[in-house]
């Protein structure tokens, strides 16, 4: 069976902008950009922004190498147009550190070995921030379950386990 559409309902083609300007705030900066609506936060941030340390893994949103903190809460970066965070406040890795010195997930990370190749290193921090800031992981398997989207070839999972427990000081027995 064949529709056909009268002139009346036919839909016109839709011209979308080259290029867009936003502004995005990111690691308490402010960025203005000229993007195309389709370009990706992670995009925006590796390419326009030279904030590499954000990393491109698989690009769809299945192992949380791209993993950022959008007002607090983690998101896969790759997933995420650039323009729908508009008037968020992001942060990426290089935002952690302070004035004085690594965030503490980032000096448990170096204290445990627990960034073996260091390629998913800054999505594992990113994500185990968001972790901490959600408050729901009580135990060594809640913080095993909710890290599950961030996945580390080198196999440093109890690394990386041991460091965020010692920065939420949870007993591994719990």
């Amino acid at each position: 069976m064949q529709t056909t559409l009268s002139p009346e309902t036919d839909a016109s083609p839709t011209t979308l902008p080259e290029k867009t300007t936003i502004q995005l705030t990111i690691n308490g900066s402010v960025h203005h950009l000229e993007l195309a609506p389709w370009t990706s936060l992670l995009d925006a941030l590796r390419e326009y922004l030279h904030l590499t340390g954000t990393k491109k893994g698989c690009d769809h949103g299945q192992c949380g190498a791209c993993t950022v903190l959008v007002d607090g809460k983690r998101i896969n970066s790759c997933l995420t147009l650039a323009i729908m965070k508009e008037g968020a406040e992001i942060t990426t890795i290089e935002g952690l550190a302070g004035e004085n010195g690594l965030h503490p997930l980032q000096t448990a990370f170096i204290e445990h070995d627990a960034y073996q190749c260091g390629y998913c290193t800054p999505g594992q921090i990113c994500s185990a921030v968001g972790l901490m800031n959600e408050g729901r992981a009580k135990t060594t398997d809640d913080i095993r379950e909710l890290m599950s989207g961030n996945i580390c070839r080198c196999g440093a999972y109890p690394h990386i386990v041991d460091a965020i427990q010692e920065v939420m000081k949870i007993d591994p027995q719990a």
